[in-house]
């Protein structure tokens, strides 16, 4: 079985660890070690936002693709490249990975062609793999596609995390520092608890929004809480895991979020998470088996609230004890790379019920 796999340009390079690069890059190595072909091209350019170079180019790549092959197309640039795409979805079977809807990615309410964009490409696919069932909600009812062509494959863990070692009052926020992070918001929060005993890192690329990078320094500045709130940029692997391991809590202060890798990523250490609820970050915290929830979740977009369940964390022993134990528990319900391979596999083999389901229409 082969694929061939289109994905921005530095999905691989380890300076750039965000989640979707993340799951692309585990998705191929998972792919090729059970036995796919995969035929990695990588397209540069600002996607979904890019110039008509890259645009060539990705129109050259899907050129080059045998008829009947099967695609598998990350969705920041699928999402934008419509006129690239179409020509080609009657030969070749298209499944979309989309991280999250482009509406969202843009950061906008409404962009009409990039809607139209999306709405072409994802009715056109053979397939479409999204990595939460909140997202999986959204697609349905936006574009309104035949509900058995739109799958999840949840990003996986890996279960040999080590178990949490917590230094109390280590807060730990894992993302890009950018707007849609929110880290402005766990900044904001943590100004009304100076009194209390806490240090935070905020880990992640500097370099994608330098200007709220600079507003949020400026702003860590102004309170000085430059000894006690730290940027260190992009973390190793094992420096990010010794991070995980001897945090206290991790913060999800997210304005917009499709499901969060980074939550599951310390439930795997049994870190317990206080995230904010909005997209599929619920839906990452779950449930331990017993039903409790292995964390607390607070209002989007609001740091009264998020000092106020800072402070409640800080300041009461038997709380932290108890969501300390239920990430423990959470820990046995995460699955691994594995699973989202298998679930990527099985909507790359989808063709033959897309393509009757097209006869059908004829």
């Amino acid at each position: 079985m082969r694929v061939h796999v289109v994905a921005p340009a530095g999905f691989d390079s380890p300076d750039r660890p965000t989640g979707g690069n993340i799951y692309d890059r585990r998705v191929c190595a998972g792919l090729a070690e059970a036995g796919w072909d995969v035929l990695v091209a990588a397209v540069a350019g600002a996607w979904p936002e890019p110039g008509a170079g890259p645009r060539a180019d990705l129109a050259r790549i899907l050129s080059a693709i045998p008829d009947g092959e099967t695609l598998l197309i990350d969705g920041l640039i699928a999402s934008a490249a419509a006129a690239q795409l179409l020509p080609h979805a009657g030969r070749i079977g298209m499944t979309v990975l989309l991280h999250m809807p482009l509406a969202t990615v843009l950061d906008t309410h409404h962009d009409a062609d990039a809607e139209r964009s999306e709405h072409a490409v994802l009715h056109a696919a053979t397939s479409v793999v999204v990595t939460s069932e909140w997202t999986r909600q959204q697609v349905l009812a936006r574009y309104r596609i035949p509900a058995h062509r739109v799958h999840v494959a949840r990003p996986g863990v890996d279960h040999v995390a080590e178990p949490a070692r917590p230094v109390r009052g280590r807060l730990l926020c894992v993302g890009v520092l950018a707007h849609h992070k929110g880290q402005d918001l766990l900044v904001d929060a943590l100004a009304k608890l100076a009194e209390r005993d806490w240090r935070c890192l905020l880990v992640g690329p500097l370099d994608r929004d330098p200007e709220f990078v600079e507003q949020l320094r400026s702003r860590i500045s102004r309170l000085g809480y430059g000894h006690r709130i730290r940027l260190t940029g992009v973390l190793s692997s094992a420096e990010l895991s010794d991070a995980y391991s001897t945090a206290d809590l991790l913060v999800a202060p997210s304005r917009s979020e499709t499901y969060g890798m980074t939550v599951t990523e310390a439930l795997a250490h049994g870190l317990p998470v206080m995230a904010a609820a909005v997209g599929g970050l619920p839906e990452g915290l779950g449930f331990a088996p017993d039903g409790s929830r292995p964390g607390r979740l607070v209002p989007p977009g609001d740091p009264a609230a998020l000092a106020a369940a800072l402070g409640e964390w800080l300041g009461d022993e038997s709380h932290r004890l108890q969501l300390r134990a239920a990430a423990h528990q959470r820990r046995s319900t995460l699955h691994g790379w594995d699973q989202t391979t298998h679930e990527i596999a099985t909507a790359l083999t989808a063709r033959a019920a897309f393509q009757e389901e097209g006869a059908q229409r004829r």
